[in-house]
């Protein structure tokens, strides 16, 4: 298996390993405040979140950046309990000025996950050259988010079709789910130190 493909299925598995649920948790808090037909505004707030995980990642890669990571174990799911009350509050407010917020919020807390990441990355690559793995990792990263992403609104959908939920229900219950659980992930954190 050539470099490339190393990467991209490390890049694939990051996202979608259970054990690390954080990043599940996040891209799905932040989907609940869109309906399954704003599928173009999902992909490129999909698309941000790995912008930002990806600038992290080169940066931590060629020794720009280093953060102590149980401060950024501790931030990851302080994201998580962010954008989950910003979907609430938002949805309140009206979804059209909440779209363009939460392309930022995507983008900025994509930088918080990319440290999560960051010390095992740069660990990995040893810190030679790697424009090409980071490059393979992040599509990897993007493909696993996109998954993610069809399979919950494909459970939108049918739970949709099949109950009539309403979609601020919706982004109640998966926003209120992901502030709880991000809730209980903080003190572990916090007490894991």
């Amino acid at each position: 298996m050539d470099q490339f493909s190393i990467y991209l299925q490390l890049g694939f598995e990051h996202i979608s390993d259970f054990e690390g649920y954080d990043h599940m948790l996040f891209i799905v808090t932040l989907c609940a405040f869109y309906a399954w037909s704003d599928w173009k505004k999902i992909l490129i707030l999909v698309t941000a979140f790995t912008i930002g995980h990806s600038i992290t990642l080169a940066l931590s890669a060629f020794n720009v950046l280093s953060i102590p990571q149980q401060l950024v174990e501790t931030a990851i799911p302080i994201t998580i309990f962010l954008t989950a009350i910003h979907n609430v509050w938002s949805g309140q407010r009206g979804r059209d000025r909440a779209v363009d917020s939460n392309y930022f919020i995507a983008l900025f807390f994509g930088f918080i996950h990319g440290m999560g990441f960051s010390n095992f990355f740069r660990a990995l690559t040893g810190g030679k050259s790697i424009v090409l793995e980071l490059f393979a990792f992040n599509v990897g990263l993007e493909l696993g988010q996109l998954l993610i992403v069809v399979a919950f609104f494909a459970i939108y959908f049918v739970l949709d079709k099949l109950l009539k939920i309403e979609h601020r229900d919706w982004n109640l219950f998966i926003s209120g789910a992901g502030a709880g659980l991000s809730l209980l992930m903080s003190l572990e954190a916090v007490f894991a130190s």
